[in-house]
Order: structure tokens, then sequence, then C-alpha cells
């Protein structure tokens, strides 16, 4: 195997394939970066039987071969190199990298050992790849960390006719945002439970890609899920198990809620939570025309700050977790956030709060991105 590549593509192509390699492989093999060079094409791929990841790029190629090395080894010396072109081969059992100066020789692992990397050759269908990226982000912050109930560590993918949804909980919230969906694969109706991890990488890696191409996979032998975007792919096993059908949390319709600008309430909750400890909530009064943020820190700590609201219904006190009400702002991306008071069969306890983007005070936006968030009891 003898090639000629351009530096920065290299890096670029190699940096991806190992992204999603694992931090501890089972087998050593699994920490590798495959390199196959044939014709005037170059692909890099990496799998440990859970994740692959591939791509393919224009390359000069005087030899073709495959090898198998260290993937993020090669990775580090590849952002490394100087600007010229590199030159990689095998020689005997070792990868030699030649670029300008400088030039390393890496031990070659056994390639005939590594385990067929995953080709899906359906589509299911295809979605605008920036507003792919926006839901991804909006959502999967909301996915449990907690490996204990594998279900919630996913993304819940459904796909109805000519929408895909995304959603997310880990008990104490629900994220959720549909998305238009152009259905390929003929089949209407689409479920898939997607690693978080792997479906936040996809968001970043694939954000300006045009569309993303996604394959839902279930034929027996295997379930799994591929992401394409231009020249490169992602595929990962579905985590099994059946979601909870959070769904139905969701208040049909709610006419008590308060609409206030994003940025300002986020920066106040910043401010007012440092007296915090780490598990404490803030206290929230909805009153018309603003709204009253408390907290009773350590060592007789206290912060007290006022927001402008615009209240529609009845004031409201409730108290939240700083920074899962934070985040559910901030995911709202819109200048104006609508902080909806749902109700329960007990008056002393509040119900779940939803918050959803506003285009104005007065105006609701139409995208359908929706939080719930549970609220700590009322302090007393």
């Amino acid at each position: 195997m003898r090639f000629t590549v351009n530096r920065d593509v290299f890096s670029e192509s190699v940096s991806f394939a190992v992204k999603l390699l694992p931090q501890r492989p089972t087998q050593p093999l699994l920490s590798g970066a495959l390199i196959e060079a044939a014709g005037d094409q170059l692909t890099i791929s990496s799998f440990d039987y859970e994740v692959s990841a591939r791509t393919s790029i224009t390359a000069e190629v005087s030899e073709a071969g495959r090898a198998l090395v260290s993937g993020r080894l090669l990775s580090e010396i590849a952002q490394r190199l100087p600007h010229s072109d590199v030159e990689v081969s095998l020689l005997d059992a070792r990868v030699e990298v030649r670029c300008g100066s400088a030039t390393f020789s890496l031990p070659a692992m056994p390639v005939e050992e590594y385990p067929q990397v995953p080709q899906v050759d359906t589509v299911s269908g295809s979605v605008p790849a920036d507003v792919f990226a926006d839901a991804i982000a909006q959502v999967s912050l909301a996915a449990s960390k907690d490996d204990v109930t594998p279900v919630i560590t996913g993304v819940q993918f459904e796909v109805t006719e000519n929408s895909l949804t995304l959603t997310a909980t880990d008990r104490y919230r629900v994220a959720t945002r549909g998305i238009d969906w152009e259905n390929q694969g003929g089949q209407e109706q689409l479920s898939a439970l997607v690693p978080s991890k792997i479906v936040t990488e996809v968001g970043k890696t694939f954000a300006n890609d045009g569309r993303v191409q996604v394959a839902i996979v279930k034929d027996g032998e295997r379930e799994l899920i591929a992401f394409t975007g231009g020249a490169k792919t992602v595929t990962s096993l579905l985590i099994k198990g059946n979601y909870p059908p959070v769904g139905r949390l969701f208040p049909t319709e709610v006419d008590n809620y308060a609409v206030m600008n994003t940025a300002e309430l986020v920066e106040a909750v910043g401010r007012v939570g440092l007296v915090l400890e780490r598990e404490a909530a803030l206290r929230f009064s909805f009153a018309e025309g603003m709204v009253t943020l408390e907290a009773a820190g350590t060592e007789a700590a206290q912060a007290v700050e006022t927001v402008d609201a615009h209240l529609v219904g009845e004031e409201m006190i409730v108290s939240l977790k700083p920074q899962f009400l934070l985040d559910g702002l901030r995911s709202t991306h819109s200048e104006f956030a609508r902080i909806a008071f749902t109700r329960t069969d007990n008056p002393g306890k509040p119900g779940p709060v939803l918050i959803t983007s506003q285009r104005s005070k007065d105006e609701a936006d139409e995208e359908s991105f929706r939080y719930l968030l549970q609220p700590n009891l009322l302090l007393r």
C-alpha cells in the first residue's frame, strides 16, 4: 500500500474516523483505524462492534492495499504534520507516514483479524442537516447519564409519515422536537432508540452537509441506524428495550403561563443561583409584570432578583433546579421563552412546567420544541 494525499483532508478524515473509538477498547484491535487504498480513493474507518465511522477521500494511490494502525495516535500525528502532502506506505509490518521533513513509523496491527465494518445500502429517509443538528442540540441534553436504566440513556427516533420526532428524558425532564422527514424507504412508521452520545456527535459532524440520509435497519440479525452526510457514514447499534411513553405527559393545552426574555432570565438565574448549594432549587414567584427569583444558600447567604414577565392566568410559585431550567431556556433558541404551568390533583403541589419558544411576548413560535420540567416541592 502506498498513497499521497492532501495533509488537511487526511487529518480531518482520520479525526472523524477515530472520534467515536472507545477510550478503553475490549480488544487492542478495536482501537485501530483501518486504511484502505484503491483506485483514486482512500477509505478510513473504525469499528468496535457497536459503533462504526467510515469516510472516503480522493488520493493519489500508487499501490493498492490496506493497513490497520492505532487510530488515536494516527490522528494526533496527522493534526501536527507540516503543511505539505502526506505520503503513507506499508512496509513489512509497519506503516510509514512522511510529510515534509517529518517521518513516522507505526506498527501495523493484523488487518485480517479486524471485524467487517457494517455496510448499509438502504435509506429510510433524509432530513435537512442544519435543522437536524439544531433538533439534536435541543433534545439530547435531556437524556439520562445513568447506565442503570439503559433505555433512557438514548434518544428516541419516531418517524410518522413525513415527520421525525426526537425525544429524550432522564425522568426529571423530557425534551422533544419534531422536524420534516423526506421518506425514501416506503415505511411510514419507524422507531429507533439511539445512544445519546452517538446522536450528539452526529449532530456536530453533519451540521453543514446539506442533507443527512438516515437508514433504520431491523432485519432480525441486526438492529442498527446509519447516518450519511457527503462521504461520511456513522452506524450504531440500537438500544434494546421499550421506551417509556413520555409523550402522554405533555398537556394538550395550557392557559396559565408567563413569557420572558430568554437571555435576561438566563442571566438572572445564573446570578441568583450563585448562593445555592449544588442540589438546591430556586424559588420563582410569577406575577403580572415580573417574576421574582429567590435563593437561600449556606451561611445565611441570600439572593433576590426580578425579571420582566408577561403573565397570562393566575399568579404562580414554583421551585426549579437552576441547571435543568437553564438547559430548557437555552434550548429554545429564541429571544423569548414561555413557561407554562400545568395542574395536578394536589393543590399544594405544582405540576411540571412546560418550556417552549416564543417569537415575541405575544406570539408563540411555530417550532415544535417542547421541554417539560418537574418542579421541586415548594420551598417553605
